[in-house]
């Protein structure tokens, strides 16, 4: 028999295997906030949805084998990443992907319609935000510090660029980048120091971002939920996590921080600008003490962080979540 959720409802939107959902849904539990975890991939197969519509919102339920929530009751939405609707493969092309569309329009559409409902974020929020083309200038206009950059696809203007910031220059993905497997670990486009000298016609194969090297003193993770701030400094101990601290987790200490006044609130107003309510921030912190925002990724991992310091992030989130004010 599911157990019925009919008011007050968060709904958990992720894969099976989430270490950090699985803390949020503990911080949840312990303040008597009814939660329904699904994957998104388990429908149609594997859950059920009725969604009517009259003259107000849709209301109904949406099901699986261990729970229903009514729609109307739902108060917050924590999606992260989860799988898109699976369907039975007894169906073929092209009515297979048709029907994939179909189920992903129903319950993501549907859920989008949940009147009143937080959202930790919505996918085409978050999709816009994570751009970093578009979040450099909003930073620059927040009053945060950053990097010159340049975007190109021409291997004369790179050179040009490197010639004019007159020292380190690096290259990073625009985009997380395809992943691969190293040593059993999955690894995404590492950022990289280059030699202008081996800038050649290849760069005209797709879009580069090249920015002028910030010395770091050591590298900040700020994770923003809401209001709130968890800072917490990343030092490497190896070359290549001075580079990248993602290329070499083995080499690196935690440290928690406090976030300085001005910084604070050129981040808060950076979410404001997108109507984000969560971020995770990159900065470096250079010799001088000045903090550097390289990027925020608006559905950023924080477990990490939480892991190795301590910072109680999972708590916050959940508050956030059970406040459940848009």
């Amino acid at each position: 028999m599911t157990q019925r959720l009919d008011s007050g409802a968060v709904l958990v939107v992720t894969q099976e295997l989430d270490p950090a959902a699985d803390l949020v849904v503990d911080q949840l539990v312990r303040r008597q906030v009814p939660v329904m975890r699904f994957d998104m991939g388990d429908f149609p197969q594997g859950m059920t949805l009725t969604a009517e519509h009259t003259t107000g919102p849709w209301s109904g339920l949406l099901a699986d084998d261990l729970r229903s929530v009514r729609l109307e009751g739902v108060r917050a939405v924590y999606y992260r990443r989860p799988r898109l609707p699976s369907i039975t493969d007894a169906i073929t092309e092209p009515h297979h992907s048709w029907a994939a569309e179909q189920a992903l329009a129903g319950l993501l559409g549907t859920l989008y319609a949940l009147p009143g409902a937080l959202w930790v974020h919505r996918p085409e929020v978050d999709r816009i935000a994570s751009h970093k083309p578009v979040q450099l200038p909003v930073a620059a206009a927040c009053g945060l510090a950053t990097p010159r950059s340049l975007i190109t696809n021409v291997a004369a203007d790179a050179r040009a660029f490197a010639a004019a910031v007159d020292g380190p220059v690096i290259c990073k993905p625009l985009m997380g980048g395809p992943l691969h497997y190293d040593d059993g670990r999955r690894q995404g486009v590492p950022t990289h120091l280059i030699d202008p000298a081996t800038l050649d016609d290849s760069v005209a194969l797709t879009a580069h971002l090249f920015q002028e090297w910030i010395p770091k003193a050591y590298e900040v993770r700020l994770t923003v939920v809401g209001r709130e701030m968890f800072a917490a400094e990343i030092h490497a101990g190896s070359e290549a996590a001075k580079v990248d601290w993602r290329s070499d987790y083995d080499a690196l200490s935690y440290k928690p921080c406090t976030v300085p006044g001005p910084v604070r609130d050129g981040v808060l107003a950076w979410l404001d600008h997108f109507g984000l309510n969560y971020g995770a921030f990159d900065f470096a912190v250079t010799p001088e003490g000045e903090w550097v925002m390289f990027e925020c990724n608006p559905s950023g991992e924080w477990h990490f962080i939480e892991t190795r310091t301590g910072l109680p992030i999972a708590a916050a989130l959940a508050e956030l979540l059970a406040g459940g004010t848009p």
